[in-house]
């Protein structure tokens, strides 16, 4: 069941009001505006890049009626707290995992995660959580936001490693959701990340050639961080 039919079936509609996470894509929130709800956006936790349970509760108004969390990249949210804020203001608490993969692809992912993990320089390496399964391997690159993370990944993907910038605009930057509201984790986030490879397919050669482009670069940055 997707989450524009579990919100109507708990009697979500009109009126209402939905906190969910503007760091990702649109589709929650379409879900939520698509039920005639208002999707409300609420910051992330800058490690899990998941909604806050404490931002998430300081969105809440009367007509607050649910929270849709989002899985990130693979690690989870902290759904107990999130789980505490539902049971203290009446609220459905739902939540979107990512999708599922087999046990020995996620074995792997975690392996290459573990080596990147222990060679990376000059980025901020994704915080390990309980549960993560490295949908995406997702770094913070120092220096002065977008130009630089932007410049940073053109630079890796000269070396030849492919990389990716995982959330490019906000949700709540995009047409049709653009508001005036401050999430500062969130704006930092979709300027600083980048999502390096870790599928289970990539060779040991390919792993030290990601190492490698990295650090040439992220040793050069290494101060500003």
């Amino acid at each position: 069941m997707g989450t524009a039919a579990m919100l109507r079936a708990a009697g979500v509609g009109v009126g209402d009001e939905v906190v969910v996470p503007a760091f990702g894509n649109a589709e929650v929130a379409e879900a939520v505006a698509l039920i005639g709800a208002s999707p409300v956006f609420a910051d992330i936790d800058p490690e899990t890049y998941c909604l806050d349970a404490a931002a998430t509760e300081a969105t809440l108004t009367p007509r607050s009626a649910a929270v849709v969390a989002v899985h990130r990249f693979g690690r989870p949210a902290d759904m107990r707290a999130l789980h505490d804020v539902g049971r203290r203001h009446g609220l459905l608490v739902l939540e979107q995992g990512d999708s599922e993969m087999p046990y020995e692809e996620m074995a792997q992912r975690r392996q290459r995660a573990a080596y990147l993990d222990g060679r990376l320089r000059g980025v901020r390496i994704p915080e390990w959580g309980h549960g993560h399964t490295y949908q995406q391997y997702v770094v913070r690159v120092p220096g002065n936001g977008r130009p630089d993370r932007d410049a940073f990944a053109r630079a890796v993907r000269g070396r030849g490693v492919e990389c990716r910038v995982p959330v490019k605009t906000p949700v709540h930057r995009m047409p049709g959701f653009r508001l005036c509201v401050s999430l500062p984790e969130t704006e930092r986030a979709a300027d600083e990340t980048l999502a390096l490879p870790v599928d289970a397919s990539l060779t040991k050669r390919d792993m030290q050639r990601i190492v490698s482009a990295c650090n040439a670069l992220g040793g050069l940055l290494q101060t500003a961080y």
